[in-house]
């Protein structure tokens, strides 16, 4: 049965149904700790001197999931250190970006770390007792469409909450995952979602100022085990804000139908366990990719290099200008990786910086 969270602003505080799946949470050793000042104001203390988390990369859309479907991949991501500064209570300082090539801000205001960090505090419900300096290890290239700053946002916001003792829950952390999405590339929840909490997300709402209700959908073991992602990034970068103004405002109602379907069997796929038909139905959206495509270099023809090579179906992954493709077997995979390789570099004349065949990461953001 799919697990059902309703997060609510953090005024309005959080309910949540449980679910038969287990969400895996790995916390430091010692619980949270609260001390009492003069006055008797309390201060939630710091368990330990520093904690490091690490998010993993997410593929969103999925084809017809455009906004409301996500999943997190294994493979790459990135990673956060975050160090108590004592005395220096609340204050979110970020001591260094590594792996960015010195194009993101230190700026904790302008950074999705820096955001992410300090709702994560306003979530803990009280004052705490120091300040906290972030340093973000990038594994994943800016606006490459595989949830760079989700990741980051992810990774930031669950090395914050273990600092304290992890008193909050992955669910409830989506709030300072989405305040910090909002201020670099939009409102949305289909990547900072399966980065926290791991496996399929279905985002059923997700507005400004209303309840954010996300279902993660399970999936069989051993659909899992043979469910491979094939994933080639070219050299090539597509802002999600360059890449939503290119939306249609309205579509034609032929098209809301073929979506419609093909996004529910895309459902039906995950919780069947039926890799070639979430391969299949991800290879059907006639909405975004038909509009997005022609932005990146040899897409289109990349997606059709995949499946003569084996792959079950191919799309955009998030905004672009990575390519995902559904396999079985990680051998196909193989095949599928080099034959869209070659169409980036013979159809879209650009340069591949990476090829990956990868599993579905059941986990999500975990302590490292």
């Amino acid at each position: 049965m799919a697990l059902q969270q309703r997060l609510m602003q953090q005024q309005s505080g959080c309910a949540a149904k449980a679910s038969s799946r287990r969400i895996i949470m790995r916390r430091p050793a010692r619980s949270t700790r609260l001390n009492v000042a003069a006055g008797g104001k309390v201060y939630l203390d710091p368990v330990q001197k520093e904690c490091s988390a690490f998010a993993p990369a997410t593929v969103a859309n999925l084809g017809p999931g455009f906004d409301w479907m996500g999943c997190a991949v294994q493979g790459g991501g990135d990673t956060v250190v975050v160090k108590a500064l004592p005395g220096r209570a609340g204050e979110v300082v970020i001591e260094a970006i590594q792996g960015d090539g010195g194009r993101l801000s230190l700026d904790p205001a302008k950074n999705c770390i820096g955001v992410a960090a300090s709702e994560t505090l306003k979530l803990m419900g009280g004052a705490v007792s120091c300040g906290v300096s972030l340093t973000l290890h990038k594994g994943l290239p800016l606006g490459s469409g595989m949830g760079s700053s989700a990741a980051s946002a992810a990774a930031a916001a669950w090395a914050v909450n273990g600092l304290f003792g992890a008193p909050l829950a992955k669910d409830k952390l989506i709030l300072a995952g989405l305040a910090s999405e909002a201020a670099v590339s939009g409102y949305h929840a289909d990547n900072v979602g399966p980065s926290l909490l791991g496996g399929f997300v279905l985002i059923r709402s997700c507005k400004p100022g209303e309840p954010v209700e996300l279902l993660q959908l399970p999936i069989s073991p051993a659909a899992a085990e043979s469910l491979h992602f094939v994933l080639v990034n070219p050299r090539f970068e597509a802002p999600t804000a360059e890449m939503r103004a290119v939306l249609p405002k309205e579509v034609p109602m032929k098209s809301m139908i073929n979506n419609s379907c093909q996004g529910g069997a895309l459902v039906a796929g995950i919780l069947r366990g039926d890799v070639r038909l979430i391969g299949e139905s991800l290879d059907r959206d006639v909405i975004i990719e038909p509009v997005r495509g022609p932005l990146i270099p040899g897409m289109m023809a990349v997606k059709e290099a995949a499946k003569a090579a084996g792959a079950y179906g191919c799309t955009i992954s998030g905004a672009g200008p990575t390519a995902v493709a559904i396999v079985d077997d990680p051998r196909v995979g193989e095949r599928v990786a080099a034959a869209m390789s070659d169409a980036f570099r013979s159809a879209g004349k650009l340069e591949v910086n990476t090829a990956q065949v990868v599993k579905l990461d059941p986990e999500g953001a975990k302590f490292v």
